[in-house]
């Protein structure tokens, strides 16, 4: 819960991430800022020594079961000290200038989350991160991506944190969106593996989201 802490606490979910999260963190220490921010590392019972990827880092490291990846999320922000939140993947890396453009973006904005432009490496992955720079924006109600999700702390709280369903992500950006505005940035940026794309192709991958949120809705 948010107190007197930095503005930013970058949370980042982990199960067996070794071979991405050193990326990753070394992306969120090289950020562009004279501003204080905590990085939050949740472990989830990981078995290829990634907390202690994480300890080389000197982040906050958080252990505990590996019970999802939306639990885990709720999990690092629960002892977050930040007013707002950023939910980071292990596999995505922020550009510099990340911290300061979201959260100016935000206040400026009056908005109570938001995500940015992404960038996936390959041909087949940048149709997906065009759809999600381009389609997801627009919606009625934007979907927030998980990887790359900047939320208030207070009304993450109110709103009730990340639920344990399937695509949690696009659940709780629906939630957030009976609490205020959420927007994206249309600067800043982060890049985000595509091995889900590379291992199951486009189509076998939006059909794995789609039949996710069928379930999610039918439960």
């Amino acid at each position: 819960m948010a107190g007197d802490g930095p503005a930013v606490s970058v949370v980042v979910p982990a199960r067996n991430e070794a071979e991405y999260l050193g990326d990753c963190l070394a992306s969120l220490r090289a950020l562009s800022t004279d501003h204080d921010y905590e990085i939050v590392v949740v472990d989830g019972d990981s078995t290829d020594g990634t907390a202690d990827v994480a300890r080389e880092f000197g982040v906050d490291v958080i252990e505990g079961p590996g019970e999802g990846i939306g639990p885990g999320r709720d999990r690092g922000a629960r002892t977050a000290d930040g007013d707002w939140y950023a939910f980071v993947d292990a596999d995505t890396t922020v550009d510099p200038d990340w911290r300061d453009e979201m959260l100016a973006f935000v206040r400026e904005r009056d908005l109570v989350a938001a995500s940015s432009r992404c960038r996936m490496p390959g041909l087949r992955p940048r149709l997906m991160s065009g759809t999600i720079n381009r389609v997801f924006p627009h919606l009625g109600r934007p979907i927030l991506p998980g990887f790359n999700f900047f939320v208030d702390a207070e009304v993450y709280d109110r709103a009730g944190g990340f639920p344990d369903v399937p695509n949690e992500d696009t659940a709780f950006s629906r939630r957030l969106s009976s609490y205020g505005d959420v927007a994206y940035h249309p600067d800043a940026l982060v890049e985000t593996s595509p091995r889900r794309i590379v291992e199951s192709g486009l189509t076998g991958t939006l059909f794995h989201y789609v039949k996710l949120d069928l379930g999610r809705i039918r439960a």
